[in-house]
């Protein structure tokens, strides 16, 4: 099938994680594919298709962009091209003080505040589920790895705003990100099966002098927390 923004120039396996960047792509495919090929390569975003060190199975990593919109055609395209289970291995800011820096958090569903998840049919502040027995098994390789959160999060638009959510905002839920209600309602929709999880990567909610950012990882703090969602990722997809 032709797909407008995907070229690919290998296989595309049916397991796929979806690292946000690029750059992420590389380190994940790096980290776990044996003799990756790159699979795609336009509009920078990176993707690579190889057989996965945990099963010897194919696995495609494909980076999907920043925010729903992006996520939504990258998603589209690769369920058009033959993906039927998808991860997202990403980041988010947390807004519970349960949620430590480097954190790993199994997403139980996510509410639908952002723009791309309500066009595609969600409801504004509806919870949109995962494919549950994907969440399982990302919490059974999260609990033999010394073990991870699990709840709700909060997906929206803007990674800056004039507010930052509260904890409240979300009806419980732990953290904030932009993707993973879009992945849920289009996985729905397409009949594949999906699931999240993410990494703390900022103390949204954090107490701190006013202007100030956020607590946040570190470049090689985030790449150590980015390898390890992408083997608990692997071994749920391979489970």
């Amino acid at each position: 099938m032709t797909t407008i923004h995907l070229h690919p120039t290998a296989e595309l396996a049916e397991r796929v994680l979806l690292p946000g960047d690029p750059g992420r792509a590389l380190l994940l495919a790096q980290e776990l594919l044996d003799a990756p090929r790159m699979f795609n390569h336009h509009r920078g975003l990176w993707g690579y298709t190889g057989a996965a060190r945990g099963d010897g199975e194919p696995l495609t990593i494909q980076s999907s962009g920043m925010g729903g919109p992006s996520a939504a055609i990258v998603v589209e395209e690769l369920v058009r091209l033959g993906a039927r289970r998808l991860v997202r291995v990403g980041t988010c800011g947390a807004l519970a003080p349960a949620l430590a820096l480097g954190d790993a958090l199994v997403v139980a569903d996510a509410v639908a505040t952002d723009g791309t998840s309500r066009a595609l049919g969600a409801s504004g502040g509806e919870r949109v589920a995962p494919d549950a027995s994907l969440t399982e098994a990302l919490a059974h390789a999260a609990a033999s790895d010394g073990g991870a959160h699990r709840g709700t999060v909060l997906s929206a638009d803007l990674f800056y705003g004039e507010r930052e959510p509260a904890a409240g905002d979300g009806a419980g839920a732990l953290a904030v990100e932009l993707e993973s209600a879009t992945l849920f309602r289009l996985a729905e929709l397409r009949g594949v099966r999906a699931g999240a999880v993410l990494i703390v990567s900022d103390l949204v909610g954090a107490s701190r002098s006013p202007g100030a950012s956020p607590p946040r990882l570190d470049d090689e703090e985030l790449a150590d927390a980015a390898r390890r969602t992408g083997r608990l990722a692997a071994a749920a997809l391979a489970a």
